[in-house]
């Protein structure tokens, strides 16, 4: 049955996921590499104690992939309709949450489905919580996929989607049993994986499988200099040559009070005082400075991003130093915006019917990972438009967002048409004198125009002698 079998499914990484999030969390103090003897004389004082760098691995990825929007097709109707839909599912937070745990445990899930009014509704779940299995010889198709959870009172309920039907049942002693069965108008399981770092043949992986025994290295190193400076870091003085002196009971009596401010002292003349140096606790810096290289260069973190002392990178040499850290974001961009395309297609089929195979051309606009200063981002834009890019996709690479752009010519609009309306408002009486000014002296020329050409009318033409002759006969 299909809902046991995936429930078993689940409960065999149940244990790995739940281990990669504890190490996310800072909570992996094990006492690794460490002997028994040392666990017991110290693991109450260091089983809350952690130097996690698993955080910072993660998050630093993370938190450079953001997205702005999705391109359906030419038509820029589709790509509201995609931005509807994301933001009535609060997926600009829900995506963030969904990369995070998909490099934490090595995926994350997306579920499609349509509320009551028929629009879409979409729900990121944990790996922790859902399974699918896929068709056989196939890496994308899944045949079927169960989320199973537990409520506040403890009972243990699962969906399974499975063909065209919709399954959900309960846990019992005997195992899971399905209550009730609805029908699926997409014909196949509404869900979708984002994984992370998958692989031909294999499971994702999560971005801590490789950095986790660095991670127990470090804290063992850094709890070693923590017992040395406790017992060790200060220096010893010895005394030889003193008679021990015992008590009733046989036990050796101690012969001084060593203080800071005391002075030993011992009158027999055989007694010789000395000194142990304190232990040098630069090894053990040494060593985690080690640890902490090979963990930057095994998850491709820039080494400035650890604290290590010295000065910090700028300008060229800091892009140098993120270098890897922005292809690596720019991969895990590649691989989680298939499935998101994938998301946003089946969401549109069951808001607007049609087949998602229609948006096959659909894909995500991500922000762009680099940072760089604005200086330098806007003077290759102004350098890119003198090449004739269109100015909607200058604002595109500027950094704004589809909703914003939306909104551009609107404003571009409005702001001519107020800049008219406060030019007309704000005109000076000066300027309006100069106007009627002008417009009379214009008048005046005018005028004198009108009275030259009727004088020149009533004139005889210049050298037309047989009208000058004719004129004289007349009288």
């Amino acid at each position: 049955m299909w809902m046991d079998y995936l429930a078993s499914k689940l409960a065999s990484r149940s244990g790995t996921y739940k281990r990669f999030g504890e190490y996310y969390d800072g909570k992996h103090q094990k006492m690794l590499f460490a002997q028994s003897k040392y666990r017991t004389e110290f693991a109450h004082i260091f089983e809350r104690w952690n130097d996690n760098f698993c955080g910072l691995i993660i998050d630093s990825v993370n938190e450079r992939m953001f997205i702005d929007g999705f391109r359906l097709s030419e038509e820029p109707t589709e790509d509201t309709i995609a931005r509807e839909i994301w933001q009535r599912n609060r997926l600009d937070s829900e995506s963030n949450a969904a990369h995070l745990d998909a490099m934490i445990q090595g995926a994350a899930y997306a579920v499609v489905w349509a509320d009551d009014e028929g629009k879409a509704v979409i729900s990121i779940e944990s790996a922790e919580h859902m399974v699918v299995q896929y068709k056989p010889g196939s890496r994308h198709e899944i045949e079927a996929a169960a989320k199973y959870y537990v409520d506040d009172w403890g009972r243990a309920f699962c969906t399974l989607w499975w063909g065209d039907k919709v399954h959900t049942g309960d846990w019992t002693i005997g195992g899971y049993s399905i209550d009730r069965t609805e029908p699926n108008p997409l014909g196949r399981p509404p869900v979708v994986p984002i994984q992370n770092r998958a692989r031909l043949v294999g499971e994702p992986m999560s971005d801590l499988s490789t950095v986790i025994p660095i991670q127990d290295a470090i804290n063992k190193t850094v709890a070693d200099s923590l017992v040395a400076s406790e017992y060790a870091a200060w220096p010893q003085r010895y005394v030889t040559g003193l008679e021990i002196q015992e008590d009733e009971n046989g036990n050796p009596i101690e012969p001084f009070k060593v203080a800071v401010d005391k002075l030993l002292q011992a009158e027999d003349p055989a007694a010789s005082f000395g000194q142990f140096a304190a232990a040098d606790l630069s090894n053990y810096v040494d060593l985690v400075d080690m640890l902490v290289q090979h963990m930057a260069s095994i998850s491709r973190i820039p080494f400035h991003y650890m604290l290590r002392g010295g000065q910090p990178p700028s300008g060229d040499a800091i892009t140098s130093a993120e270098a890897g850290l922005v292809s690596k974001s720019k991969e895990r961009m590649l691989h989680f915006g298939e499935a998101w395309e994938e998301v946003i297609r089946l969401a549109v089929e069951v808001e607007k019917g049609g087949k998602r195979e229609e948006y096959v051309a659909a894909e995500v606009i991500w922000r762009d990972p680099e940072n760089r200063t604005e200086a330098q981002h806007i003077d290759s834009l102004l350098k890119l438009q003198q090449l004739n890019v269109p100015k909607q996709q200058l604002w595109q690479d500027a950094g704004y967002t589809p909703s914003q752009i939306a909104r551009f010519d609107q404003l571009l609009e409005e702001e001519a048409r107020t800049e008219m309306e406060r030019a007309d408002k704000y005109q000076t009486q000066e300027q309006k004198q100069q106007m009627a000014i002008s417009q009379q002296g214009a008048d005046d020329k005018s005028a004198m125009s009108e009275t030259k050409l009727k004088k020149d009318a009533q004139k005889p033409p210049q050298g037309n002698s047989g009208n000058a002759n004719r004129s004289r006969f007349e009288k």
